[in-house]
This record gives structure tokens, C-alpha cells and sequence, in this order.
């Protein structure tokens, strides 16, 4: 078949009047085929169906088909109007189970559709391999189609049977264009050519470009995820450990309970050098939100994914970035497809594509002193051990002669019984292997496989005597590579996670880092996709995460080849690793105004961590609420507080102050008034009223009189005075929303 259009096609297209000829296969049955030809009018058209080309194609063909049916052979012609028809897209999830049901549902909608003015015909497709079904419709003029949109009752009229599955839809509408390609011969300019346009195009599908995803999604913004892997992937061959900071995170996005229901918690660490235990710690601390958790990478790729897909949005695999440009308005990018080359229109674009970033290397950044490596390979091995070590606690076993470090081996537990993930020197032929040449960053997929018998020797060496390995399930070589790009984005085009900061997985920081990236990034996009970001915030990107990253870069690469960074306070070691005490303390997007040195001294600073605290009470809940409660969300949340010994006529004019927030800030800001114990309550409709009954608040953020703290969407400080300073809340809102009306 393939074979006899070939050699027709050719011929159609010198036709006069022929404008495009294709052969389409269906994407659900591999035995049926469509052909399709554009010509400029009937009597082109009429002049192929009686004529030589048309006639030795069908004897060409008739042999290899089936009996054609009645409906093989439509005409379709373009409406009166000059074409100026639209296209409309609509994406829906059908789950397979209820296929049955809208096949028989939207079999009464396209009936009913028959008799609206401006509709002309419609398709249903499917994405092969997936639930997402699409209802390509074209109508008469734009004009017709958002007339009948804006008809409330439109949906029970002639959508209602499948109502139910237009809950969760995607809609988008498309024109005839003119084709771009110069290379192109004249045509009458009637050639389909149809864009994909999105708010955000994110390339690549780990934790942090899902993160990303996820977090433009949840506020509404149109985005895209695209990933060159066809499949996900389907082993623990990177992170494992997911920091307290990031479980944090999930709760908010609503995964929390799903990686913990996946995952195990890491409760320590011990740490033996040339055979003694130099070190033993538990992380299991009582004023962590949430302990350690170990969970490999694939699974968090899978929360994440599914997490994404309940807000309408799934990563296109096999698509792979090749080129884009940026101008004023957006980027232009051009992915490699199983179908062949598609364009995508975008106003932003994150590069979140790993160690071998397409991005960074097509927006020109480099690392900064360059990309530094360690000589030695590793191998990485997933296995059960036998020995008598405490469930739950990461394991550094050392070997040091003179000082120095000539042995190590790491080992991770996983889930199931006596599984671990090691990490140790890969045994030399591995070496000899490479011809003493850096290896490609990241993992290796070009050297043999390690064996049990060499993760046997090392642990010979290195473990407990008597330490037995079994069930090897993989292994693989890598090599360490630790740098950190020159900056962070230009233009209109972002990097995260690997593909902006490289470094050794001491203290399991790639992963994490990655996910905080893209939560630091991610609302402030979506302020600058709805045209109400202040011009420089996107700028504070690269001014709050860049130095975090090199200094998780610089530390990594201390820590690598050491037993321990700092003995003298453990704990808060710990603490920095599961990035707790993270600040974001030197951004110019961060403030205060205090009326004396040590106002709100024992609080957090602007640019820290909100801590959460818990006791808070609201007439009609009747349980106690934590402040988490309160800030969890997409929007910045404004805590006005105050005590017994507050004006009234201060509390009384929190009225005025909202109104004026809210204005100034289109509505971007949730807004609570926390009181303690002994205060009056004010005769407020806004804003809520929440009680500090446990006095948590007050101790916890220092307190006292009347104080506000702006959280920001990531949880961290924005702002905060005391007393309540409103033009200086004013002048700090306008730092980030300086494009709100």
C-alpha cells in the first residue's frame, strides 16, 4: 500500500490545482488508512476523479483492501465566508472502563450538534497508547462558535450526555495559517499548518520538570511537559533520599501521604572508619514536620505524574528538544517526535533535562570554573545483604591510610527486607576500561555491568566481617561530576535541577535541590504568564536558588571523601541537609519594617522558613488547626496579629488595610487575622478571625502589640512589621506585583 502511494503521490501533486496529498494511518486499527488531497476548487477536484492518476492508483489498490464501505469516500468542502472557519480542540480524559458510556454519549452530542448554527462537522481521536481523547470540531467564524459558548444552557442542550466527562477538559482553538517554510512552492495560501501553543513548555519529565508542572497546573497555567525517553524509567538508578523540606512540599501538593505510603523513613546514619564506629546519629527528631524519607526515584516520578494528571496534564514522551529562539513575546521551540518534527509556541520555557541539558547547551551557559570530575568510577549495585545492622539507618563504611581516604562504601536501605542501595569504588578494569578518560556526567550506560562478586570484594574490605550480598537486581558504573552554570535563565528560557547545578550525591542533595528550584520558580511564572508580576521578579529566580546551589555544590564536594563536614553540631548539619534552615535572607525580594532593634528578634527573618506551629482555633472548626492550614496554597498569605494590649482603632482599620491588598494585588493574597487569647474580637467581616488559643504563634514568630508576616506561596517570609506598617506592605507588594491592576 505503502509502496503504490509512493508512487502516486508524486504524480497527484503535479496535478493543477492539487495543494496537499497524505496517506494517514489510523491510530487505533494499523489495517485501515486514509487518504487525503486539498485542491483550490470543484473543478481541480473533478479533474482528478476523472482522470488517469485516480484511476491507476484504485487499480493499484483495489488487490490489497478490503471492500471498500459506503462512507469511504467524503467530499468536504470549505463554508462560504472567504475561510475564515476555526478549529476547536477539545481534550478529554476517558478512563477505559467508561469507554462504553461516552462512545454512546457522544454519539447523541454529535446528532445534536447537527442543527447549531456555525458548526460545520467534527472528529474524534485518540492518543494512541492513552486515555485522552480529543473532539476536533471546525466551525463557520470565531464569531458563531463563542456565541454558543457563551450560552450557559448550551451544555445540557447539546454536550449534556457527556457532561460528566467535561468536568476535567482541555480546550483550544486553532486558524488556518499560511506554511512559514520559504522552501515551499506558491500555493494559495490554504495550506493547514497549526501551531501548538502553550503557556509554559517544560523539557524534561524528572521530579524537578514534573515539579514545575505541577505547580503552574494547580494555578491554572496552561503548560506542556515534554521527555525524550519514550518510557518512564523503571529502576532505582539515582536519588533515593527525600529531604524533610520536600515532604513538606508534597503536603502541600497533596502527594505526602502517597510517598509515605511508597517510601521508608531513613531514622540514622553511622559511620565506621578502617572498621570503627566513628559516628552514630538518629534523625528521627521531634520538631521535624517529617522525618527522612527513602523512596527511589521512579516512584517519586510516578506520584508526581499522577499527581499531574488529575490537573489535566501529561507528559508527552519521546519528544525531544532540537532548537528554539526566543523573541519579546515568547520562545519557538522545535522537538523531534515519532511523527516528525513539531513547533510549539510558548511565552516561557524550563529546561529541566538533566546532565546533558539540551537547553543549557542551546542558551549558550557554562560552569561556572567549568565542570570538575572525580577521577575515580563507582559502581552502583541494589541488593539484599546479610549482616546485623539497625533497620532503617544510612551506612558510610571508610578506609583511610595516612589520613587520606582510599576506600568507601554507602549503603542506602530500600524497601524490603534486608535490601540496600550501595554506592562504592568500582573495581579497577572498570578504569582500564575508559583508557583513564573522563567518563560522560551522570550515569554510564557504556561500561559492563558490575557483578555480585565485585560488590562481594568490596564489602570484603570495607563491611563487617562475615557481610554477605545476594540477589543483585542491577548495578551500573557512573562518575561523579559537580559545577554549577554561569546563571540560572536569559530571556524568556530557564534552567533547573541537573541541568543547572551538578554534584556528588553526598548528603543526596541533586533531587531535592531540583524540586525546590522549580517550587521557587514555578509561582512566580505563573505571576508573569497572568500579566501581574513585577518586572524584575522572575530576575529574583536566579538571585535566590543560584547561591543555594553552590554552596549544596561546594559542601557536596567537601563532604564526599570525609566521614563527617562538622562534629561539632551534628545536628544542625543534619538540619542544613534536609534543607531546614534553608533562607532566602539576601534577596532583594524580601523585607521588613521594624519600630525597634529587637522587634519580632525571636521570629523568622525575612527570607526564612515559616515555621508551622500549631493550637489555632476558628469558630465552627471543631479541631485545632495548625498554620499550615492557613498557608497551604497557591497564594501568598498575609498573618495580621494581634494582642490584648492593641489599639483598637489599629485592630478596627485591618478592614481598610485588606481591601487595599487585595486591590493592589488582584486578589493574590489570603489574608487571616491571628488574635490571642486575651483580645477582643473586632466587628470584621474581612478578614477571618483565627485564634492563637495555644499562644503558638505568639512564641514561635516573637510577637507582641500588632505584627504582620507575609508567607510567600513557598513558604518563606516575604515580609513582616511590627507594629502593622501598611505603607511598607504597600511598597514591598509592589516588588512583586508590580504588574497587578
Amino acid at each position: 500500500m505503502e509502496s503504490a502511494w509512493r508512487a502516486t503521490a508524486g504524480q497527484i501533486s503535479a496535478l493543477p490545482g492539487n495543494l496537499l496529498q497524505d496517506l494517514l494511518l489510523d491510530a487505533d486499527d494499523p489495517r485501515l488508512l486514509v487518504v487525503v488531497t486539498e485542491w483550490t476548487d470543484e473543478a481541480a477536484l473533478r479533474g482528478y476523479e476523472d482522470g488517469p492518476v485516480a484511476a491507476r492508483f484504485a487499480d493499484a489498490v483495489r488487490p490489497l483492501c478490503e471492500t471498500p464501505a459506503t462512507d469511504s469516500y467524503r467530499v468536504m468542502r470549505d463554508p462560504d465566508g472567504g475561510g475564515s472557519s476555526i478549529f476547536v480542540d477539545v481534550e478529554v480524559t476517558v478512563p477505559a472502563s467508561r469507554l462504553a458510556e461516552f462512545h454512546r454519549g457522544y454519539a447523541q452530542v454529535r446528532a445534536r450538534m447537527a442543527g447549531v448554527p456555525g458548526y460545520l462537522r467534527e472528529d474524534l481521536l485518540r492518543e494512541p497508547g492513552s486515555d485522552l481523547h480529543h473532539i476536533f470540531a471546525e466551525w463557520r467564524s470565531e464569531a458563531e462558535f463563542f456565541s454558543w459558548i457563551a450560552n450557559p444552557a448550551h451544555a445540557q442542550e447539546e454536550a449534556g450526555p457527556i457532561a460528566p466527562f467535561l468536568l476535567d477538559f482541555r480546550r483550544r482553538l486553532f486558524h488556518r495559517v499560511a506554511h512559514s517554510d520559504s522552501r515551499r512552492a506558491p500555493s494559495t495560501g490554504k495550506e493547514i499548518d497549526v501551531h501548538t501553543t502553550t503557556d509554559v513548555l517544560i523539557v524534561g519529565a524528572g521530579p524537578t520538570g514534573l515539579t514545575a508542572a505541577v505547580e503552574l497546573a494547580r494555578r491554572g497555567i496552561e503548560c506542556r511537559v515534554v521527555e525524550k525517553h519514550a518510557t518512564p524509567p523503571g529502576q532505582a538508578d539515582k536519588a533515593i533520599g527525600v529531604h524533610c523540606r520536600t515532604m513538606e512540599i508534597w503536603e502541600s501538593q497533596g502527594i505526602v501521604r502517597e510517598a509515605m505510603d511508597a517510601g521508608i523513613w531513613l531514622t540514622g546514619n553511622l559511620v565506621f572508619v578502617n572498621g570503627a564506629e566513628v559516628h552514630r546519629m538518629s534523625w528521627e527528631l521531634p520538631e521535624l514536620p517529617y522525618a527522612h524519607l527513602g523512596l527511589p526515584q521512579y516512584e517519586t516520578e510516578r506520584i508526581l505524574t499522577e499527581r499531574l494528571a488529575t490537573l489535566g496534564v501529561r507528559p508527552h514522551r519521546g519528544a525531544e528538544l532540537i532548537a528554539f529562539t526566543e523573541d519579546d513575546d515568547g520562545v519557538l521551540a522545535t522537538l523531534a517526535t515519532t511523527a516528525g518534527e513539531e513547533t510549539v509556541r510558548a511565552k516561557y520555557l524550563i529546561g529541566c533535562d538533566g546532565a546533558h541539558s539540551k537547553v543549557r547547551e542551546l542558551l549558550g551557559l557554562t560552569f561556572s570554573g567549568g565542570l570538575g570530575r572525580f577521577p575515580q568510577l563507582f559502581m552502583l549495585c541494589d541488593v539484599d545483604v546479610d549482616w546485623d545492622m539497625p533497620e532503617g539507618h544510612l551506612l558510610r563504611f571508610l578506609h583511610e591510610t595516612d589520613g587520606r581516604m582510599d576506600g568507601m562504601l554507602v549503603c542506602v536501605p530500600l524497601r524490603g527486607e534486608s535490601r540496600y542501595r550501595i554506592a562504592t569504588l568500582a573495581p579497577p578494569r572498570f578504569f582500564a576500561q575508559t583508557g583513564g578518560q573522563d567518563a560522560p556526567p551522570g550515569f554510564s550506560e557504556e561500561l559492563a555491568e558490575p557483578t555480585l562478586a565485585d560488590l562481594q570484594v568490596a564489602l570484603d574490605q570495607l563491611a563487617p566481617p562475615g557481610t554477605r550480598a545476594s540477589n543483585l537486581r542491577w548495578s551500573s558504573v557512573f562518575r561523579i561530576s559537580h559545577g554549577i552554570v554561569d546563571r540560572y535563565g536569559d530571556g524568556r528560557v530557564f534552567v533547573a535541577g541537573d541541568a543547572a547545578h551538578l554534584h556528588p550525591p553526598a548528603g543526596g542533595q541533586g533531587m531535592n535541590t531540583g524540586i525546590q528550584d522549580a517550587w521557587n520558580l514555578a509561582w512566580k511564572m505563573a505571576l508573569a504568564v497572568q500579566g501581574i508580576a513585577a518586572p524584575g521578579l522572575l530576575d529574583s529566580y536566579e538571585t535566590e536558588r543560584r547561591p543555594e546551589g553552590e554552596e549544596i555544590v561546594g559542601r557536596a564536594v567537601r563532604m564526599a571523601f570525609t566521614d563527617e563536614l562538622d562534629r561539632d553540631d551534628l545536628k544542625r548539619q543534619f538540619l542544613q541537609e534536609m534543607s531546614m534552615l534553608l533562607s532566602y535572607s539576601d534577596s532583594p525580594l524580601v523585607g521588613e519594617s521594624l519600630s525597634a532593634p529587637d522587634a519580632l528578634r525571636d521570629g523568622p527573618g525575612p527570607g526564612d522558613r515559616a515555621p508551622d506551629v500549631g493550637g489555632l482555633s476558628r469558630r465552627g472548626v471543631g479541631h485545632p488547626l495548625r498554620l499550615r492550614d492557613l498557608t497551604r496554597g497557591t497564594r501568598h498569605t498575609l498573618l495580621l496579629y494581634a494582642d490584648g494590649s492593641a489599639d483598637e482603632g489599629t485592630v478596627t482599620a485591618v478592614g481598610k488595610l485588606c481591601a487595599d491588598v487585595r486591590r493592589q494585588t488582584s486578589g493574590q493574597v489570603d489574608i487571616y487575622l491571628l488574635l490571642s487569647p486575651d483580645a477582643r474580637v473586632p466587628s470584621l467581616l474581612d478578614p477571618p478571625v483565627v485564634r492563637d488559643t495555644g499562644g503558638g504563634f505568639r512564641a514561635v514568630y516573637g510577637v507582641d502589640g500588632t505584627a504582620l508576616y507575609l508567607v510567600r506561596p513557598d513558604g518563606h517570609v516575604g515580609f513582616r512589621s511590627q507594629p502593622i506598617d501598611a505603607d511598607a506592605l504597600g511598597k514591598h507588594l509592589q516588588l512583586v506585583f508590580g504588574g497587578a491592576r
